[in-house]
């Protein structure tokens, strides 16, 4: 049995939940959400309270399904009462990041721009538009109430050009620690 989805699931106030067979919609103050449930897993509603039930524990899929229904559930609820926020940085010199209808254009050293568009329902915002030497990084950060769209499309962003060990350059999620290495060393004196 999974521990997470054996967890019952409280609803803040101002969220209201509807049930229509498996699909599930939940609505809030920042707008609504919509999921399909899997067949394998049965989602009980009782008052204030939510509960993920597997009526088949030996189903592999189904024990797979039972906590990954209960967290996107969760996630939902969440999502339209507070929302998510993932905050990006670019570090090297030259490289920064504006938005201009509806994409998101990286100049991260290649020799074009790239464009990224942004999917409905994400706002991008921009704190430091450009690099500032190597040490002062370009900052912004995505916003959605839908968390599967928005690691999605901050992993889309960073995939454009990931950090590299050496001189850290390139784009990285705000707590993301870029573990370096040391280049090469020249060895000095004669060689005997």
């Amino acid at each position: 049995m999974s521990r997470i989805g054996k967890q019952a699931i409280h609803l803040p106030q101002g969220i209201s939940i509807d049930q229509n067979d498996r699909v599930f919609k939940v609505t809030g103050k920042l707008g609504s959400l919509e999921m399909t449930c899997d067949p394998l897993v049965k989602v009980k509603m009782d008052g204030s309270t939510i509960t993920v039930e597997n009526p088949t524990p030996e189903d592999r899929h189904a024990k797979q399904m039972h906590g990954t229904t209960r967290a996107l559930i969760a996630n939902m609820i969440m999502g339209v009462s507070q929302g998510y926020t993932k905050k990006l940085e670019i570090y090297g010199t030259g490289f920064n990041v504006k938005e201009q209808g509806g994409k998101l254009i990286l100049t991260v050293g290649f020799c074009n721009p790239v464009e990224v568009p942004v999917p409905k329902g994400v706002k991008v915002q921009i704190e430091v538009p450009a690099t500032k030497g190597n040490e002062v990084p370009a900052k912004f950060s995505v916003t959605s109430m839908d968390k599967c769209v928005l690691g999605q499309f901050a992993a889309t962003i960073r995939r454009v050009r990931p950090p590299e060990p050496y001189q850290g350059k390139g784009i990285r999620y705000g707590d993301e620690h870029v573990k370096r290495k040391v280049g090469k060393a020249f060895a000095s004196g004669s060689g005997a």
